[in-house]
């Protein structure tokens, strides 16, 4: 599918309407929320693509927060993002057991590994992450990140935004 305006910015190919807008705008409802890690880690991206800081803190686990707030979300300069790259996902259950004895796999823990490419004060580079996140109460939440180092493609290289150019005839160059 082309890449238009409509475009969900988590990189699904999907129109934003049909995929983290529902998301989005059910998070205090809970009507329509995150079923995985990975649906969660997109939705959340797509919110710090469109400044929904408020889907930012509600989708963040309260014990790990630390001092996370608002107005702390909306200080500038925000970067331009780019691409959401997903290397890994995973979900992790614990087994429950039932009043009549058997036992039944929840999932309680979870992780996504990714690289979110972005510019910034003329400069391209990446948030790399593996991200936590835990399943309380019914929803999925992020808690804690473990942050790596990214390295940028060489100028010959694919551009991070996925456009099909080389680096040097895409990106890197609305920086010069």
């Amino acid at each position: 599918m082309k890449k238009t305006s409509n475009t969900c910015p988590c990189g699904s190919d999907i129109d934003y309407q049909n995929c983290c807008k529902p998301l989005h705008i059910h998070v205090d409802s809970g009507q329509i929320i995150a079923n995985t890690p990975l649906q969660l880690m997109r939705s959340r991206y797509s919110a710090f693509a469109l400044k929904n800081f408020d889907y930012i803190l509600k989708t963040h686990h309260p014990n790990y927060l630390n001092g996370l707030t608002l107005a702390s979300l909306n200080i500038g300069p925000h970067p331009h993002w780019l691409r959401l790259e997903v290397l890994e996902h995973h979900q992790n259950a614990a087994h429950c057991t039932q009043a009549d004895s058997s036992s039944i796999a929840q999932q309680t823990q979870g992780s996504v590994t990714f690289k979110a490419w972005y510019k910034l004060k003329g400069e391209i580079d990446a948030i790399y992450e593996r991200s936590e996140f835990i399943y309380q109460a019914g929803r999925w939440y992020y808690s804690q990140g473990q942050q790596m180092t990214a390295k940028l493609p060489g100028r010959n290289d694919p551009c991070v935004c996925h456009s099909g150019k080389k680096l040097k005839q895409c990106c890197l160059k609305s920086l010069w």
